[in-house]
């Protein structure tokens, strides 16, 4: 997509499937794997995406009634954007907090009882630790009842959404979707462990990874190939999202008949890799560290060259409550990622708020075999 966006017409290139002054909006990814992709929308475009985030935000309870806040700087990257006008399609009121820091977007929360919010999973957990460590409010005890989290794998992950449901004391609902793609799956209120995907707008098939066979049975992992069936201005036909996921056994409880994916996004097929002769998805470590108590929400792997070996490195928070706790707490990571990963790994505890804190989508795994 790189390469044919650098040929005409600018900036698009030979992607571009409508005459140019058809293009009413402007987006791009985020660049997280390479040099972003300019993404062209007409208006009927636009109107779909709305169509697809609505089709979300009912089948996870929002109504009319609610006062929905958006946390997100609102830019060239799609994130919340339609969201924020789909939520207004069924009728929500929405608050948009654009250029509000954290602390202001936690004290408009409070001040207009908003009951609904959107984000990254990343950013949520780390609005709840700012309410709580630097403002002495308790998240749970704001009216926030819902939140959509989409932009990176995590709230399908049982550790991660328990955190976030705990820190809110509201539901939370996991959504997947990508600029090139469009808002493609959903996890509904009944939370069935897992997303269904939005068959009325998308194709879904699974391929395996080894030889590209079609995977129409549940139990097999494989990489996403997707279809938007009503994009125009630069068609999703057949893409390779690179999405690792696989289908559920059972329908949902929900009585909804799109199919489910089951766990969500598991992680990105360029994401898994080999080390120590291991295959290691970073979603599992993210699995163990969310679900020790003492922990703090953060956490940072880096993978390195010792010598001719690898060495793998996991640096975590420990809570100022469980500074007393560190031997207990490195034991029990070091058993629990053994036990998921079959890995060792080299723990590295560190003081509350040292990391850093991400607002969009975070980059917590760090391969620098790469760059050797």
């Amino acid at each position: 997509m790189r390469d044919i966006q650098h040929k005409e017409p600018f900036p698009y290139g030979e992607a571009l499937c409508v005459p140019l002054d058809e293009v009413t909006i402007f987006r791009q990814t985020s660049g997280t794997t390479g040099q972003p992709v300019y993404q062209p929308d007409t208006w009927q475009d636009w109107e779909w995406w709305m169509e697809c985030w609505s089709y979300i935000l009912w089948a996870q309870g929002y109504r009319p009634q609610d006062r929905v806040f958006i946390p997100f700087g609102y830019n060239i990257f799609v994130a919340f954007w339609a969201g924020h006008y789909a939520a207004e399609k069924i009728g929500c009121e929405v608050i948009p907090g654009g250029v509000l820091d954290t602390k202001a977007r936690i004290l408009k929360i409070q001040e207009l009882q908003a009951t609904a919010m959107m984000g990254t999973h990343t950013y949520i957990l780390g609005m709840a630790e700012t309410a709580r460590l630097k403002m002495g409010i308790d998240p749970a005890k704001l009216p926030i009842k819902k939140i959509t989290c989409a932009g990176e794998c995590g709230a399908s992950i049982s550790s991660t959404k328990k955190r976030l449901e705990e820190a809110w004391g509201a539901k939370v609902y996991d959504h997947a979707g990508a600029t090139e793609i469009g808002a493609w799956s959903f996890e509904c209120a009944d939370q069935p462990g897992g997303m269904h995907v939005n068959e009325g707008l998308f194709l879904v098939e699974i391929e395996d990874v080894e030889t590209g066979k079609i995977i129409e049975e549940p139990g097999h992992r494989g990489k996403m190939v997707i279809t938007a069936l009503d994009r125009i201005a630069q068609p999703c036909v057949r893409f390779d999202s690179k999405d690792v996921i696989e289908w559920a056994a059972e329908p949902c409880s929900c009585g909804r008949t799109s199919r489910l994916i089951k766990g969500g996004v598991v992680g990105r097929a360029d994401d898994i890799t080999k080390v120590k002769g291991v295959l290691l998805a970073p979603s599992a470590i993210e699995e163990v560290v969310r679900s020790i108590r003492g922990l703090g929400d953060e956490y940072e792997v880096i993978v390195e060259k010792a010598g001719d070996a690898d060495r793998i490195r996991l640096r975590v928070e420990v809570l100022p409550q469980a500074e007393d706790q560190c031997t207990l707490i490195e034991n029990e990571l070091v058993d629990q990622l053994r036990l998921k990963t079959n890995l060792r790994y080299d723990i590295e505890i560190c003081g509350c708020e040292t990391l850093p804190r991400y607002e969009v989508k975070a980059k917590r795994f760090k391969d620098l075999r790469k760059k050797k």
